[in-house]
């Protein structure tokens, strides 16, 4: 008479081990699935911090590029231009207080244009300055090289950025600025600089002949292939607009909570 009970024991004692078993087999590949992600998304944040750095490597690179040839440009354009119309002004003077005053007045312009450009030359000073002052000083040569005319206006209060972050920023537009100059045939380029608790919305707009924007995206242009994913990589938006006989304009909105030091 007990057989019949002894069997629904063993049953149940079978059917609670096999649960046990189960519960253990999905516990496990749980686990393991935890496991692999986890070490997916370590080896994710690795990659990412790694283009973070070649990219800041890179831009600082063609920062100091863009720089040696501003330099170059300075020195041939504008500076020698002033010296040779001072050697020019000096020989032709006869002694002429009028001309000799003329020709000193010249020089002393050069010398002036000499200490703006010194400050491109020093790497310690272009390190320790902030974003408005890079920005700034980039504009201000494009007033000195006579490209265009520049406004530039800052609103609220400057939060403090990264500098990796703002090297990154600036090569973004630097590339519009030198894609303004090369391309746009504007004369005149206008920039904004807002700033919330913790957030810049830069904005830059020049008034040169303009681009269809859909065939530039369409045919991935290198320049704005780059700005968008420099963009991305310091988790910044960056819209860049523009129509045909209407310039163009970029507009970068990023947040300091997104830094990535």
């Amino acid at each position: 008479m007990a057989q019949p009970q002894e069997n629904s024991t063993v049953i149940l004692i079978l059917v609670v081990i096999t649960i046990l078993l189960l519960f253990l087999i999905v516990g496990a590949v749980l686990f393991s699935v935890f496991i692999r992600r986890k070490n997916e998304l370590l080896i994710e944040q690795q990659d990412s911090q790694k283009r973070f750095e070649r990219e800041i490597a890179e831009s600082q690179i063609e920062i100091r590029e863009e720089t040696l040839r501003n330099i170059s440009w300075e020195l041939h354009d504008n500076i020698g231009q002033l010296l040779t119309l001072a050697k020019i002004q000096t020989q032709n003077s006869g002694g002429d207080q009028t001309q000799l005053d003329e020709a000193a007045a010249t020089i002393g312009k050069g010398l002036t244009e000499i200490r703006a450009l010194s400050k491109l030359i020093n790497p310690e000073a272009l390190k320790n300055m902030t974003l408005i002052e890079a920005l700034e000083l980039e504009l201000d040569r494009f007033k000195r090289m006579e490209y265009l005319t520049t406004t530039l206006e800052v609103t609220g209060i400057p939060i403090e950025i990264d500098k990796k972050i703002g090297s990154i920023i600036f090569r973004i537009f630097q590339e519009f600025f030198t894609n303004t100059i090369k391309h746009s045939k504007a004369s005149h380029l206008d920039v904004c600089i807002s700033y919330t608790e913790n957030s810049v919305d830069i904005k830059a707009k020049d008034n040169g002949i303009g681009f269809d924007i859909a065939f530039a995206k369409a045919k991935k242009g290198i320049g704005l292939s780059n700005i968008e994913s420099r963009g991305k990589l310091i988790g910044a938006t960056i819209e860049v607009s523009s129509k045909e006989g209407d310039g163009t304009e970029m507009h970068l909105s990023y947040t300091s909570k997104n830094d990535m030091t």
